[in-house]
């Protein structure tokens, strides 16, 4: 398992590498929200989610099938505009033991929350690190997690706009937990994230979205996630909401409901 020199010191810049030639099918950022509107519990069960996934022969198959048998994998854990930090470098995986070392060294970092859900900032710092990766690959994906709206730092789609635009796919996973201490969910209505991050957040080739309301269900939808980003699974037909001349979603309006 090859580490890349990328800084992880809490809600600082990533250090930069000059970039590689090594091939690789993937180049994967787990951008994994850490925002103090999800209790520690929650926290654990995210986390939680992303280790056991890696550890689940499912991942290792599907990186087996890719042309080049590798991908790149990065963990980064974001929360207001000036917190983003690198929990785990750019990591290479070809294996099953790979997999499960990368497991390994995320289950023994430690959980910690900050306030301020800016979804603009973790897409930039995710896109950041692709210029540090040391690989090429044919495809460039971002994973962003996430159980709220963009309510700090920048605009969220003009980001979403500039990195799709160059080839980057960004995936959403909303966590729309319906019990105290996660999102406010009751004030937002049951499908207000969902539709939030089909509208304003993912993007690119075959994005698609994959919900959370139930914290039983996280660890299999993390897993189902990564297994599809892995293999490069076409994406579904796109929701109703996608169609032209479907409802309108302002994606400047935190709270606001498609009408």
């Amino acid at each position: 398992m090859a580490l890349a020199l990328i800084a992880s010191y809490p809600c600082s810049p990533s250090a930069g590498a000059e970039p590689g030639t090594l091939s690789v099918d993937l180049e994967l950022v787990l951008a994994v929200d850490v925002s103090s509107s999800m209790s520690l519990s929650e926290q654990r069960v995210q986390r939680d989610g992303y280790v056991n996934a890696f550890r689940h022969g499912d991942l290792a198959r599907a990186i087996g099938l890719g042309a080049h048998g590798t991908i790149a994998v990065s963990y980064l854990e974001w929360a207001g505009a000036n917190c983003q930090r690198v929990l785990l470098p750019w990591t290479i995986i070809g294996s099953y033991a790979d997999a499960r070392q990368f497991a390994d060294a995320l289950a023994i970092k430690p959980i910690s929350a900050q306030p301020g859900t800016s979804i603009s900032g973790a897409i930039l710092s995710a896109g950041d690190l692709f210029s540090h990766s040391r690989t090429v690959a044919a495809r460039r994906v971002i994973d962003i997690s996430g159980d709220g709206p963009n309510n700090a730092g920048l605009p969220v789609t003009p980001i979403r706009d500039r990195l799709t635009g160059s080839g980057i796919t960004i995936n959403g996973l909303p966590v729309s937990l319906r019990r105290g201490g996660s999102n406010a969910f009751q004030s937002y209505g049951a499908r207000y994230l969902d539709l939030y991050y089909e509208h304003c957040v993912i993007g690119g080739p075959d994005a698609f979205v994959i919900g959370i309301d139930d914290l039983n269900l996280f660890e299999v939808a993390i897993r189902q996630k990564l297994v599809r980003e892995i293999a490069g699974l076409a994406s579904r037909p796109r929701l109703a909401s996608y169609l032209a001349g479907g409802p309108v979603f302002d994606c400047s309006m935190v709270g606001t409901a498609a009408r």
